[in-house]
């Protein structure tokens, strides 16, 4: 089997995803991944025509984000029109699927030159659920008002399945906030050091002139005091109807139902909404020879793992273990965790389960300080850890990310030495 190489990495800041507050906000998404697809090509001089495939990640493929993204990004960014494109949906887990999607094309033999990434603008995706709303059509959460579905496996919004797994695991709230406190200390001296620097390129408006060149979301005046004052942001909905005859709690305790809980995510302790984009540039040994491309890291293994759907975000430390017995490495041989933080309880549940160095997991904040472009996200800590394992000198990095249905992908990376 061939190996494949990542070649560069590359994405857009985080923008706040807001309509009328975001930088990124006005733009279309495919003005985005087209952005990340220029830059890629540009810092690698690659030649458009001989690119096999991009696969792009978009979670809500919907309205401006439908009609197979990737392929609208790529003619937006001016590639050659041989350059196929597809788009897919593992929901949080597009952006890591992608890489690993491109990375067995090219492990087959079948393809030479692929880029992988994503794209999502959650300020469109938001205002595209309101105006439903305010339409009058149902919107549902992952069971999408399929009866059938919601009585096999009853499933809710992602947040409460968040405090639920809280409760069943004796996560205490106080817990919950010093991580997000540390996601913040860490994002701050990460960007204050340039750590970023080498992987994030601007975003220009249509005139030209810069949208977004700084991550917009992080709030590095964060204090614990400030997290222990805020409110439960789903306390609201808990046990209200949702539409579909059931309350998010019922949701739960129909499946689990001696668990009790209450609301306790809040902002300080959840993933951003920030629109952004991300690229990966791939290539087999031989293509990156001939074309005088120097690979940066090269795929190890890859997993995909499914979890219970109640839950829905557990399945991350069963993904790292599958992802480090097909590599046959142990947890310890990783210097690199990126695991998302979707909700501070993902990132606390995989660093108790999995036995592992807190000072490992997310060195440079995760996205309760940056934040989370559903579809881009994986991509963007793909790149995040190529960019920590080049500054330190370290080999391996695992990452990986829950997803809605209860899911998660997983890949492992090796560093190639310069």
């Amino acid at each position: 089997m061939a190996d494949a190489y990542i070649i560069d990495a590359v994405r857009t800041p985080r923008g706040i995803g807001k309509q009328g507050k975001g930088a990124l906000a006005h733009l279309h998404p495919q003005h985005l991944g087209a952005t990340v697809l220029k830059a890629i090509r540009d810092r690698n001089s690659i030649n458009t025509a001989e690119v096999d495939d991009v696969i792009w990640g978009t979670s809500s493929q919907d309205g401006k984000q439908g009609g197979d993204l990737g392929r609208m990004a790529l003619l937006a960014a001016g590639y050659d029109t041989k350059a196929s494109g597809v788009t897919l949906d593992r929901f949080c887990g597009s952006g890591i699927t992608t890489v690993n999607m491109a990375a067995a094309s090219i492990m087959s033999g079948m393809e030479d030159l692929v880029i992988a990434g994503g794209t999502e603008m959650m300020s469109l995706t938001a205002a595209q659920a309101r105006e439903k709303i305010e339409k009058g059509i149902k919107v549902y959460g992952m069971g999408a008002g399929n009866e059938a579905l919601d009585e096999l496996h009853p499933q809710t919004h992602q947040g409460i399945g968040a405090d639920a797994i809280a409760a069943n695991e004796g996560i205490s709230r106080e817990d919950l906030e010093k991580l997000g406190l540390e996601s913040q200390r860490r994002a701050a001296i990460a960007i204050e050091e340039g750590r970023f620097d080498k992987s994030v390129v601007p975003v220009y408006n249509e005139d030209g002139s810069i949208a977004l060149d700084k991550e917009e979301y992080p709030r590095p005046s964060t204090t614990a005091e400030g997290l222990a004052g805020l409110k439960p942001a789903f306390g609201a909905i808990i046990d209200s109807d949702q539409g579909n005859g059931h309350t998010p709690r019922e949701q739960i305790t129909r499946r689990y139902p001696d668990l009790k809980f209450e609301a306790m995510h809040h902002a300080g302790i959840s993933s951003g909404v920030v629109d952004g984009a991300a690229a990966i540039l791939l290539a087999s040994k031989e293509y990156a020879e001939k074309n005088n491309l120097k690979p940066r890291a090269r795929i190890v293994a890859y997993a995909n793992m499914g979890d219970d759907p109640t839950f829905m975000l557990n399945a991350p430390v069963p993904a790292a273990k599958k992802v480090l017995e097909k590599a046959g490495l142990s947890k310890d041989d990783i210097d690199v965790y990126e695991v998302n933080e979707a909700f501070a309880v993902v990132t606390e549940k995989f660093i108790r389960d999995m036995d592992v160095d807190r000072a490992k997991v997310n060195p440079n904040g995760g996205a309760i300080a940056l934040g989370h472009p559903i579809g881009a996200t994986g991509s963007m800590l793909i790149g995040t850890a190529l960019d920590e394992l080049e500054r330190t000198g370290g080999r391996y990095g695992l990452i990986t990310m829950c997803a809605g249905g209860g899911m998660a992908p997983a890949v492992i990376i090796e560093r190639v030495e310069a």
